[in-house]
């Protein structure tokens, strides 16, 4: 078995050929935490190397830190995922930093110290840093006292025992899987990423009951970044289409998005359910297992779709789908806006973001989103 410090002596390039691999492989293997605190796209991306590394270490008990909401979510789905260990407010690792550099106020020093005793505790064998760049995630990590840490390295963050560059824009499912590549796993077969559970499929039809026949289509027009929102009215006008071909039209959104998907239901012409604020992340999990199609924003609802295995219209902005794009590509038609500069203020946001909230996406045309629904589903435009 390598220790930490012989696998810094192997140069970057090597860590991660495939000649090599088999050497990084660690012995005794008995529990694994991985760090990804984000929200639920950024989970959908970590599934692949999640299941890697459960794959590659069996026996191992592999623990998520991340938030309260992962904890409700993956109690009791079955999956690569053990156990669930929320941490507190963490500066710069799932809590925001102040314009000054410092913590904010939501965090504190004592919680994170108990938290920090507790996974020394834990006596992980591995711990892996899947949160960003590590300026603040990499001694964070550090300090687990895992037998190994690896994770990815920005040109300013400290390093692990062993690292990846970490590099941006780029495929985020392949990056995590480049560090879970880093502990010894190795590339599995493609199959579905996320465990739909009885549970999520009895609140789901609760909500919205199975019509045998008719096929099913999801509309997803919330985001949380507004530049990454197709109009209400344009989300309208694919649902009449669809709708006026014989499909269920649902509107999906959070209790915050109520009003728009209200705007996009008011729009149509043709019948919708608007589902918005009335299902769990787990019920929405069932409704997306049972559609045929979800045409969505870049958001966490796509990527749960496609963790799923449901075939899905995406709108995406620029490098936003090299980030996101899915392993398994035939699930995903992609509409992309190559907009670069602000329709307000004329600024590049590729580098800096300005400060209005327009949509970088509604370059995006009705007829282009409306084929590739249509193909999806079989149906003529």
């Amino acid at each position: 078995m390598n220790s930490p410090s012989q696998a810094n002596l192997r140069a970057p390039r090597d860590a991660t050929d495939a000649h090599a691999r088999p050497t990084l492989a660690m012995e005794q293997v008995a529990k694994i935490a991985v760090l990804r605190p984000n929200a639920v796209g950024d989970f959908v991306f970590a599934l692949p190397a999640l299941h890697a590394l459960k794959h590659a270490y069996p026996d191992a008990e592999l623990v998520y830190i991340g938030k309260e909401w992962h904890a409700q979510f993956l109690h009791g789905r079955p999956g690569p995922v053990d156990r669930v260990l929320e941490m507190p407010p963490v500066p710069g690792v799932g809590a925001p930093m102040a314009i000054d550099g410092r913590a904010s106020s939501e965090c504190g020093r004592d919680p994170v110290e108990r938290f920090l005793a507790r996974m020394r505790d834990e006596r992980f064998d591995i711990a892996l840093q899947m949160f960003g760049g590590g300026r603040f995630s990499n001694p964070f990590v550090a300090q687990f006292g895992a037998r190994l840490s690896v994770g990815a390295r920005a040109l300013d963050a400290p390093p692990l025992d062993r690292c990846v560059a970490y590099v941006e824009p780029g495929n985020r499912r392949l990056a995590l899987l480049e560090i879970a590549a880093l502990a010894g796993a190795g590339v599995l077969p493609l199959q579905q990423e996320l465990a739909v559970i009885d549970a999520d499929r009895g609140e789901a039809d609760a909500v919205l009951p199975p019509e045998p026949g008719r096929r099913l289509a999801v509309l997803q027009p919330g985001a949380s970044d507004p530049r990454r929102r197709w109009s209400p009215e344009r989300f309208a006008a694919v649902g009449d289409a669809l709708a006026a071909q014989g499909a269920l039209v649902a509107i999906n959104g959070t209790g915050q998005e109520a009003d728009v998907a209200g705007q996009v239901r008011a729009a149509m012409r043709h019948d919708a359910v608007d589902l918005s604020g009335k299902l769990s992340l787990g019920g929405l999990c069932g409704l997306l297992e049972r559609a045929d199609v979800v045409i969505a924003n870049d958001t966490g609802p796509l990527h749960l779709a496609l963790a799923i295995g449901t075939p899905c219209v995406g709108i995406f902005w620029h490098t936003n789908l090299a980030d996101g794009m899915p392993l398994r590509p035939s699930l995903l038609r992609a509409a992309v806006s190559a907009r670069l500069h602000c329709p307000v203020c004329g600024l590049d946001n590729r580098a800096m973001r300005c400060a209005h909230a327009a949509s970088f996406v509604d370059d995006v045309a009705v007829a282009e989103v409306v084929e590739m629904a249509c193909a999806t589903l079989g149906l003529r435009k």
